[in-house]
């Protein structure tokens, strides 16, 4: 089977350079393994320039679609899904919102999503071109979501592919919990056509069928799962309890499943033939860990990464608790990275007039060389508890992380954000927009780890 992709919400590129081992700009100019075909990226907040469309484009070019026209940078609703080129493998990681459906007959299924919610274009994108093989990324809290009817996202997902006649596989998966230098937890989804090779190989090996009782099914289950899945054989686990696996039929139509479904999803499953299957699993890992200390710069770093000693401390370095019960300690103190990041007490004020005491405990200060990075956001380097503060290995000075450490902590290439090809002209991306690009990003060694498996599964297709 041809490897040929389909990008959507490509960012930056993440699934690309994870699928051709592009580990080094210089990576970029070799031959692709993978072909990608047809990519989307747009932002709608930004109102003129694109970056991550323009970063993207600056280092693999455009696609066309089938009608001549370049595309990749429209609203993906916009998109008529029909004039995307022909290819086996669609990946994505969509942004998590409410899956939610309305009433309606305006779609093919007799329901519509609500309007800007972007898993219906994925939806779409399968309707239309029937890909053998997906392969999809999300935050963690997809199976959980939303709070008030918790696994109703997910589950509409997961019919969303039983009625397109696949069988589904997911993983939570932290990058650091398999050596990698970020403890960052996603959903992956790997969906397969069961028409394919590789689906009837997959039910012959762990003998799925209907007709087998509920534990011989969940033995077979335990097998796909910790075994042979596509999960199993990139990640390992460990062995799991027969009476820890959960099952659940899904309900026939997405309306009912949208109003009344309600399930547990854990960090592992199948989607079987419209049965779901799960259980908690735990990784096992017994290689090297690569720490926030490996990929940090060793060399001089530009002064502007650098923090002043008066945005630093307020008082003394020791200090890690502030208590404004009673009275608030003024503004210089607290734009401070100590106050920030240390305990506090503050009053506060309910939307009912309750008035009560928020409690907020101590963060490390400065992020420690001999772990992974903690899970990067797109607020990185803004005045955020969540923003990485590391001390400079070469002059021991407190500073944030540049760009380029952003990039390595997401297993891109070093400088890989740093231009963009906009309407012709190559320019370069503001830093606050590269730290951006890599919290929005995926973990790349992750996809590169996948690859592996992708490849035996598609050298062995028809």
């Amino acid at each position: 089977m041809k490897k040929t992709v389909c990008e959507l919400f490509a960012g930056v590129g993440g699934f690309r350079c994870g699928l051709n081992s592009i580990k080094t700009l210089k990576d970029i100019k070799r031959p692709e393994k993978w072909k990608t075909v047809w990519f989307s990226q747009w932002e709608p907040a930004e109102k003129n320039t694109q970056y991550a469309h323009d970063c993207y484009v600056y280092h693999f070019g455009t696609c066309l679609d089938s009608n001549g026209e370049d595309t990749t940078n429209w609203n993906i609703e916009d998109v008529d899904k029909k004039t995307i080129p022909d290819f086996n493998l669609l990946v994505g990681g969509f942004p998590c919102q409410d899956y939610s459906v309305a009433s309606s007959l305006a779609t093919s299924k007799g329901l519509e999503g609500k309007k800007g919610i972007l898993w219906w274009s994925i939806r779409e994108v399968l309707e239309d071109k029937n890909p053998p093989f997906v392969l999809l990324e999300n935050v963690d809290r997809l199976i959980k979501s939303p709070a008030k009817q918790r696994g109703r996202d997910f589950g509409i997902i997961l019919a969303c592919f039983r009625d397109e006649d696949y069988t589904v596989e997911w993983r939570v998966i932290n990058a650091a919990d398999y050596g990698y230098q970020q403890r960052r937890r996603r959903t992956f989804i790997f969906a397969y056509k069961n028409d394919t090779a590789y689906a009837r190989r997959i039910k012959d090996k762990v003998r799925f069928a209907p007709i087998f009782s509920e534990e011989s099914l969940k033995k077979s289950t335990r097998e796909l799962l910790t075994e042979e899945g596509f999960f199993a054989k990139s990640f390992p686990v460990g062995c799991v309890d027969l009476k820890r696996i959960s099952t659940q039929k899904l309900p026939t139509g997405l309306g009912d499943l949208s109003d009344n479904f309600k399930f547990t999803f854990e960090n592992s499953g199948a989607m079987i033939d419209g049965i779901v299957y799960t259980v908690r699993t735990t990784p096992v890992y017994k290689g090297k860990q690569i720490t926030l200390g490996d990929i940090m710069e060793t060399g001089d770093v530009d002064e502007q990464f650098f923090i002043p000693e008066s945005k630093l401390y307020y008082t003394d370095p020791e200090i890690t608790h502030s208590n404004e019960s009673e009275v608030r300690l003024p503004k210089e103190s607290r734009q401070t990275w100590q106050y920030l990041k240390g305990a506090k007490k503050l009053p506060r004020t309910a939307a009912n007039g309750h008035e009560y005491i928020f409690s907020e405990g101590a963060i490390s200060m400065v992020d420690d060389y001999d772990k992974p990075a903690r899970t990067m956001l797109t607020s990185e380097g803004n005045f955020s508890r969540t923003t990485h503060i590391v001390k400079d290995k070469k002059t021991g000075r407190i500073r944030l992380l540049t760009p380029a450490e952003t990039e390595r902590i997401q297993g891109f290439p070093t400088d890989h954000t740093k231009y963009c090809l906009s309407n012709g002209e190559v320019i370069e991306m503001p830093v606050k927009k590269r730290r951006f690009m890599m919290g929005n990003a995926l973990v790349v060694n992750l996809i590169e780890q996948m690859e592996k498996q992708i490849s035996d599964i598609f050298d062995e297709e028809e």
